[in-house]
C-alpha cells in the first residue's frame, strides 16, 4: 500500500446545471457547485464542513464518505453555490411574483414608510428561492467525491516525497551506527592498558615501601577496567538502534496507516541515541551521537506529517 501524507488540497466544481442531464428533473437547482477539501496533520481524524444552509442537510452523508477514505488528519471541506441561470438572471414564476406582492403588501400595511420591492430585489429572491429549492444532494457527493479523490492523490505524492526522505535518514543512521561499533572496543582497550600503566605504577612504589601489596593492586586495576568496560558498553543500544531502523523501513515498505506506528519508533530511536550519548567515553562518539539526534529529529518532523 502507498504511504500518505496528512497534507493535501483538493478542488472540483460542476457545470451549470443545464449541461447535466438531469437538470430538466430538477429545474431549480439551477447554478455551479464548488467544493474545496484541504487537510493537515492530527493525531485523529478530526472533520469540520462548512456549507451553505442549502446544503447542512447533506453533512452526515458527506461524512460517511470521507471517513471511509481517510483515518487521520484535520479535514476542512468548503461547498458554495453559485447561481448560474440563463444569462445571470432567474425569471420568477407568476407565482412567486403573487407570494411576493402579497408580502409586500402586508409589511406595509404594518410599516407604511417601508419602501416597495425593486426589480433588482424580485431578481435576487427568485434566485435565492430557486437555488433554496434545488436538489443539490446528488451533486454535492459527485463533486466531493471527484474532490477526495483528488485529495488522495496529493497525499499519496506527498506520502512517497516523505517516504523517501525517510529512507535517506535511515541509511545515514545506519551508517553512524557501524561509525560507532568498533570505537567501544577501542576505547577498552585504550583504558586497559592505561589501567595496567598505574598497575604497574603501583607494582614500583610497593615494592618500595612495602605497603599494598601486587596482587591487591592488580586486582583493583582489572575492577576500574571491568567497570569502565560494562559503563561505555552500548552494544545493546546499537543492536536496539538497527531493530527499530529495520522495523521503520518495514513499514515504510508496507505502506497504510502507519504514523502512529512510526511516531513511537522515532521516540525508541530518541531514546537510545540519548543513551549511547550519555555513555561515550571519547569525542569521536559523542559527535555521531550528536548527529544521530539531528537526524531522528528531522525524521520526527517528516513523521507527524505520515497518516
Amino acid at each position: 500500500m502507498p504511504v500518505y501524507s496528512m497534507t493535501g488540497y483538493a478542488s472540483g466544481q460542476n457545470g451549470s446545471a443545464g449541461s447535466h442531464s438531469e437538470a430538466e428533473a430538477r429545474p431549480a437547482a439551477a447554478g455551479r457547485l464548488g467544493v474545496e477539501i484541504r487537510s493537515v496533520n492530527s493525531r485523529f481524524l478530526d472533520l469540520t464542513f462548512k456549507l451553505p444552509e442549502e446544503l447542512r442537510q447533506h453533512e452526515t452523508a458527506l461524512r460517511e464518505l470521507l471517513t471511509g477514505k481517510l483515518k487521520r488528519g484535520k479535514v476542512e471541506v468548503r461547498a458554495a453555490i453559485e447561481n448560474t441561470a440563463q444569462a445571470g438572471v432567474v425569471e420568477p414564476s407568476v407565482k412567486l411574483l403573487q407570494r411576493l406582492n402579497g408580502v409586500q403588501d402586508s409589511i406595509k400595511a404594518w410599516l407604511p414608510s417601508a419602501r416597495d420591492l425593486s426589480v433588482a430585489d424580485v431578481l435576487r429572491l427568485a434566485g435565492g428561492d430557486s437555488a433554496a429549492r434545488g436538489d443539490w444532494g446528488p451533486d454535492l457527493l459527485d463533486v466531493t467525491g471527484k474532490a477526495l479523490e483528488g485529495l488522495m492523490s496529493a497525499r499519496q505524492r506527498e506520502g512517497a516525497r516523505l517516504a523517501k526522505m525517510l529512507e535517506a535518514h535511515l541509511g545515514q543512521l545506519r551508517t553512524l551506527v557501524l561509525q560507532a561499533g568498533p570505537l567501544v572496543p577501542q576505547l577498552v582497550e585504550q583504558q586497559r592498558t592505561r589501567f595496567l600503566e598505574r598497575w604497574q605504577e603501583a607494582m614500583g612504589l610497593t615494592a618500595g615501601t612495602g605497603g599494598t601489596l601486587p596482587e591487591a593492586a592488580q586486582d583493583r586495576a582489572l575492577t576500574e577496567a571491568t567497570a569502565f568496560a560494562i559503563r561505555i558498553d552500548v552494544a545493546e543500544e546499537l543492536t536496539r538502534l538497527n531493530s527499530h531502523l529495520d522495523e521503520i523501513e518495514r513499514l515504510l515498505k508496507k505502506g497504510g496507516e502507519i504514523g502512529k506506528r512510526l511516531d513511537f519508533l522515532i521516540q525508541e530511536l530518541h531514546r537510545e541515541a540519548n543513551t549511547l550519548g550519555s555513555k561515550s567515553a571519547a569525542l569521536e562518539l559523542t559527535r555521531i551521537g550528536v548527529d544521530m539526534k539531528v537526524l531522528i529529529e528531522q525524521m520526527r518532523e517528516q513523521v507527524q506529517n505520515i497518516e
